[in-house]
This record gives C-alpha cells, sequence and structure tokens, in this order.
C-alpha cells in the first residue's frame, strides 16, 4: 500500500511539473489517519497527501480554494487525483506554533503573544471573512456544529474518558446534562465558519506569518469554539492573564467584520472553553488510554487542569 502511495504522488508531480520526483519522505504521522510526504524535484518541494476519505478530501480542497480565493492563510492546492485518494498541496516548511511552544520553558515571553495576537487577528478573518459564500454543503461529516455533533464529541467523552479511566458516574443524569449543555451552546450565532481542530499543531509558521492547515472538518458553527481551542490547548498552557488579553484583541478585530455583543460572546465562550475540554480528554482517552499512545497520555494532566478551571 504504501509503495503504491507513493508512486501515485511521484507520477501526479510528474505530470504536474514535467520533472521528476528526486525524493518522497514520510512525515511523522498525525493523529489522524492521513498519510503525508514531502516531495522533492530539481525545482520544486510539495507536500503529497494520501487519504482514504474522498469526502474529507473534497472537503479540504473545496475550503482550500475557496479561502485561497479571498487571500486567507491556507496552502495552494496545486493537483489533486480523487480516485487515487491523492492530491499536492503547497510546502509550508516544517515550523509549526507548536515548535515555539516547545521552546518557550516555563514562562510565555513577550515575543509568543505577539506572534497568538497575529493568529487571533487571522482566525477572525478565516471565520468571518472566510465563511461568506462558503458552501458548506462541502461540510463533512456536518454541515453544521449542531445537536448531533455536540452529542458525538460529549460521547466520545463518556466512552473514551470516562468508562476508560474508570470514572464513576451516573449515566442517565450525565445524558441530560448533555442534552441541557447542547441546547445552551446552540443558543450563540453560529453562523461562522468553524475550523473545529484549531490548535498549535495546525497553525505553521513561515517567515513570521501564521498560516492554518487541516480544517477539512471545518463547518458552520459559533466564533467561540475555534479560540477556545486555540487559547485552551492543554500543552500550551497559556497563564490565564494572556488567554484574557488575547480574547479581548481577537474581539477588537472580529468587531470590524461583523456585529458582537462582547458579554454575551463571553458567556458562552466559557461554555465553548468546557465543552472544548471535555471533546479533548475524550480524544486522549481514544489516543492515549485505548491506544497507549505516550504523547497523548502525557496530555491528560493539563487537559485535567483545565476542565478543572
Amino acid at each position: 500500500m504504501k509503495i503504491e502511495i507513493q508512486k501515485n504522488l511521484s507520477e501526479l508531480f510528474e505530470k504536474t511539473f514535467d520533472e521528476e520526483a528526486t525524493m518522497i519522505l514520510p512525515l511523522d504521522p498525525s493523529a489522524s489517519y492521513r498519510k503525508y510526504y514531502r516531495i522533492k524535484g530539481a525545482t520544486q518541494t510539495v507536500i503529497g497527501t494520501f487519504n482514504a476519505d474522498r469526502k474529507e478530501n473534497n472537503a479540504f480542497i473545496q475550503f482550500s480554494n475557496h479561502f485561497k480565493s479571498k487571500s486567507l492563510p491556507v496552502p495552494v492546492i496545486l493537483a489533486e487525483n480523487l480516485d487515487k485518494n491523492i492530491y499536492l498541496q503547497e510546502d509550508l516548511g516544517a515550523t509549526t506554533l507548536y515548535s515555539y511552544l516547545l521552546e518557550k520553558g516555563d514562562g510565555f515571553p513577550d515575543h509568543l503573544v505577539t506572534i497568538y495576537k497575529k493568529v487571533v487577528e487571522e482566525l477572525a478573518m478565516l471565520q468571518i471573512n472566510g465563511g461568506e459564500g462558503l458552501d458548506y454543503e462541502q461540510c463533512y461529516p456536518r454541515k453544521a456544529f449542531d445537536t448531533q455533533s455536540m452529542l458525538w464529541d460529549l460521547n466520545y467523552f463518556k466512552y473514551y474518558f470516562l468508562k476508560l479511566a474508570k470514572i464513576n458516574f451516573d449515566e442517565n443524569l450525565l445524558e441530560q446534562d448533555f442534552h441541557k449543555f447542547s441546547d445552551y451552546l446552540l443558543q450563540a450565532d453560529c453562523n461562522y465558519f468553524m475550523v473545529r481542530d484549531f490548535q498549535s499543531r495546525n497553525i505553521m509558521m513561515k517567515n513570521g506569518t501564521p498560516y492554518f492547515i487541516d480544517y477539512q472538518g471545518g463547518r458552520k458553527g459559533a466564533l467561540q469554539y475555534d479560540l477556545a481551542s486555540l487559547l485552551w490547548q492543554s500543552k500550551a498552557n497559556i497563564p490565564h492573564a494572556i488567554r484574557e488579553e488575547l480574547l479581548h484583541h481577537y474581539l477588537d478585530h472580529a468587531e470590524k467584520m461583523t456585529t458582537i455583543d462582547r458579554n454575551k460572546f463571553i458567556e458562552y465562550y466559557y461554555g465553548y472553553v468546557l465543552i472544548r475540554c471535555i471533546q479533548v480528554l475524550g480524544a486522549y482517552g481514544f489516543r492515549g488510554l485505548h491506544e497507549r499512545k505516550e504523547y497523548f497520555l502525557s496530555c491528560i494532566p493539563f487537559a485535567i487542569n483545565n476542565l478543572r478551571w
């Protein structure tokens, strides 16, 4: 399978650029089942992607083309062969925002705050301007972060964290709370593009500029969710005062593009922080407690601290 994928990517590269692919280097696996390769030729370097889920591929390609048409910071789609589940995209380098977090030490330096301010400015542009005219029919697996999407996340937490960690709970009462909670969250304005997994590993840094990747699970939803995902990422461990500063910096820029009631925004924001913390613990339970992946196990204490807050 691996040899066939590389052969198909080589052929697509050569057809697109009229030059031989002299190197195909598999990249470190992500939490998803997609496979990424850095492909080099005499003059071109690109990222080749294989994903067996055609609908997800189509969503990523359609979203990318739409966002790029609005000059938003996403990779260019260079070529595709969806019959073989592959496509080529712009190579944005190897440096992620998470790389910067690994170097920060115990504090949170001013230069990192400056970078995060730029990231939240671009996030607001992607959600608001990028959401305008977007064909939400292309979203996969849901067109919106609706009740069903929320219940999937909440039950992910129940089955892959609470049950695997052998934490006692009243299942009937918890289910009632899940429904009440999702009804509450849907009272927020949910008419914007929601990236879904907006965290530092999915933000590339190229020449000091942030670029966004991995938005194929995006859908219509509330602005608050992506901001919560970024500022409450477990291992980022952003001090709360800086989280507040970045929240208001985001709002300063979002208000230039759409009408926002700050008090209501912040009220629902902490609800979305909570559901994101719950969703993340479900993911860490699946990848860590179930699949026994060390990185995700190491994230659990940070995620619990966020949930406790």
